[in-house]
């Protein structure tokens, strides 16, 4: 009995301090319903997986395309574009993954088939049958790589910007652990997401109210979750394989990568462009992560010309 007191004792210290971390780190305090949403800007559907927020501008007759954001910046990491294109004459959409920004957080596996589903069920939703425009940033290289190789009559041309590219890395073990790896995931990763995001800027102090906007999704139940479920589902997977699904269909496509890009390093455009061959190149001076939003007078300029040649 003594000796099971030993093993017992500090097992259950263990515990309670692990839950006592848990109950003061974890941001997640409120659950995302349709009161958390109320005076929300953009528009809600819901799809097969959930409810999806996004939000369409730009003239209706205008040639439409499709922003895809990454891994856990939600949709307003497109702001500039959006301006950019609507103002060029483009019907633009964006949304909100599952598990981010003001989107459900269903609790399902956080595999490519959602996010292809997703997708795909938004376009179905609005009506945008015929062959379209996507843009992918980050995560969002793979997810849109993924639709284009899956539903090529969907898609007119793909724009991947530092899209996540070679081989993606599981989350660390500990993460990983049954039961416990979730606690520690909220406890300890998921606090410094939102001040991990300036690291994608070159300058991030122009940036002032990047963590904060971030911190405003952390509230709502189901956020990490989403994310650690992201991780442990595609760690392991060969991004330049995907990539070379569009290489082989043909697809009209643009790279462009910020040169200082610390997040996806610029030396992974070698895999990229290998498996997709017609990729017009841009390496992006003086950009991080985010060459879309630290160099617009580059990077704007860039799509719309490669848009409307497509249109062509």
């Amino acid at each position: 009995m003594h000796v099971r007191r030993l093993i017992t004792i500090p097992i259950a210290l263990c515990a309670a301090a692990l839950a006592g971390a848990y109950a003061t780190r974890n941001p997640e305090r409120r659950d995302l319903d349709a009161t958390a949403r109320q005076g929300v800007a953009g528009k809600f559907v819901t799809l097969g997986d959930g409810v999806t927020h996004y939000d369409v501008a730009g003239p209706d007759s205008g040639q439409r395309v499709m922003l895809v954001h990454g891994f856990s910046v939600p949709s307003y990491i497109w702001d500039s574009t959006v301006t950019a294109l609507t103002g060029a004459g483009f019907r633009v959409a964006r949304y909100d993954h599952f598990g981010r920004g003001y989107s459900d957080r269903p609790d399902v596996r956080y595999t490519a088939d959602l996010y292809d589903r997703q997708l795909l069920q938004l376009l179905d939703s609005l009506g945008w049958r015929d062959p379209i425009d996507l843009v992918g940033l980050s995560m969002g290289g793979p997810v849109t790589a993924e639709f284009t190789a899956r539903h090529p009559e969907r898609v007119r041309s793909l724009t991947l910007v530092d899209p996540a590219a070679g081989e993606r890395s599981a989350p660390p073990f500990v993460f990983r652990l049954p039961l416990v790896g979730p606690v520690l995931w909220q406890t300890i990763a998921v606090p410094k997401m939102a001040d991990g995001q300036l690291t994608d800027f070159v300058e991030p102090a122009k940036w002032p109210d990047w963590t904060t906007r971030y911190r405003k999704q952390m509230q709502y139940r189901g956020f990490g979750r989403a994310l650690l479920s992201t991780l442990r589902e595609s760690g392991g997977t060969v991004l330049d394989s995907v990539y070379a699904r569009v290489g082989a269909s043909g697809k009209p496509t643009l790279l462009l990568w910020g040169k200082e890009d610390s997040t996806v390093a610029i030396t992974h455009a070698d895999g990229v462009r290998k498996a997709i061959p017609q990729a017009q190149y841009h390496p992006i001076d003086r950009a991080g992560h985010l060459p879309h939003m630290e160099r617009t007078d580059v990077v704007n300029p860039l799509l719309i010309t490669f848009l409307r040649a497509g249109s062509g």
